[in-house]
């Protein structure tokens, strides 16, 4: 019964460690990742672009950016709300290098879409700095 307790509390605390790291690095990914989605509710798409991580820009010429994202964000207008739904801390994610990444999925609303769910991956960049790999709205 001890050997398992011990086990068991042992477990825990090798988790404690780690999850305080994911909550730091959630923290320190969200501050850059909500600066990055004012630059598109401001309608600033080249200026996202040009934030966004390596593998972002590696992954879209700015060009193929802004009219993709343009076409997306015009037709449902202005942003009237957005608030974190959920942020998950990983070192890989499909089809992307293994690193250190964020995944936050934001329940927003639009003037011409009531409820929105928009997912921002950020990454953890080689400088140390945060910034978005990947953006989806559905």
């Amino acid at each position: 019964m001890k050997l398992v307790l011990y086990a068991a509390l042992l477990a825990i605390l090798i988790a404690l460690p780690a999850h305080a790291d994911d909550s730091e690095a959630v923290e320190r990914a969200k501050g850059p990742t909500v600066s990055w989605l004012s630059l598109t509710d401001t309608k600033q798409y080249a200026a996202s672009w040009e934030s966004a991580a390596t593998l972002f820009q590696a992954a879209i010429s700015r060009h193929d950016w802004v009219q993709s994202l343009s076409a997306v964000r015009s037709p449902i207008g202005a942003k009237r709300s957005r608030e974190v739904a959920s942020a998950t801390f990983s070192t890989t994610l499909p089809g992307a290098p293994d690193g250190e990444y964020v995944v936050f999925q934001f329940k927003s609303s639009f003037v011409n879409k009531a409820s929105a769910l928009e997912t921002v991956t950020a990454m953890k960049q080689p400088d140390g700095e945060w910034r978005v790999a990947g953006y989806f709205i559905k």
